[in-house]
């Protein structure tokens, strides 16, 4: 009897080990390294967190979809113009696309660029171009030669590096600062407090490390098609 309880005892834990290593939910796949977006536009983001992108073929072009620059070339109108995956013709504002996926890799538009996604998770980091007007108070403006004063003279365009965060559960987009992290991973509560507990200049120091740990206990997942 003994004997009959051990190998039920052994069966139970091994079935508990298959669940953990298997809990990727039925109908869908976990993101790894090796996962490839489909090529094509994603026009929202429920596009992208369902793998379903409007394809090349889907899309209303002179170009080549075979060149290297298709993309490029495609962004470069103002409207874009394609057939949705319900077979309805749609004219498109280039602004509007949420990003795109060429060759397995996500690219998001933001400040009028499109963006590759280098780190992918739960939480998402990647980098993008910003724009802004810089206002200098201790220079004046100058007047033209039809005597118009030209406030513009004072003030500087600037385009800079800025790094961004995507969460993936609702599709907003965060600076890259602790503060950030910090509220991005408060849905994990061990996580939460083992950051929260750390000074404010590890917490700067460490927050690629626990955007990793996070995107770790919290895979993403994508149905299967």
């Amino acid at each position: 009897m003994l004997k009959i309880k051990y190998i039920v005892l052994l069966l139970i834990l091994s079935l508990n080990l298959h669940s953990q290593n298997n809990d990727t939910p039925t109908g869908y796949v976990k993101y790894s390294q090796s996962f490839k977006f489909k090529d094509g536009l994603y026009f929202n983001f429920l596009q992208v967190k369902n793998n379903s992108p409007i394809k090349k073929s889907q899309i209303v072009t002179n170009l080549d979809y075979k060149r290297y620059d298709f993309f490029e070339r495609l962004f470069e109108e103002k409207t874009i113009t394609v057939y949705d995956n319900m077979g309805v013709k749609k004219v498109v504002s280039t602004n509007d696309i949420w990003g795109f996926s060429n060759k397995g890799v996500l690219y998001i538009n933001l400040n009028e660029e499109f963006n590759r996604i280098p780190v992918f998770g739960s939480i998402s980091h990647f980098i993008a171009n910003k724009t802004y007007v810089e206002y200098d108070p201790y220079r004046y403006g100058s007047y033209n030669s039809y005597n118009n004063y030209n406030r513009y003279d004072n003030q500087t365009t600037k385009t800079v590096l800025i790094q961004y965060l995507l969460d993936f559960e609702t599709g907003k987009i965060y600076d890259f600062s602790y503060k950030s992290v910090e509220l991005l991973i408060s849905k994990d509560p061990d996580l939460y407090e083992e950051f929260s507990k750390l000074s404010t200049r590890k917490k700067k120091k460490l927050k690629f490390l626990y955007i990793r740990k996070y995107n770790k206990k919290h895979p993403v997942y994508f149905p299967k098609q």
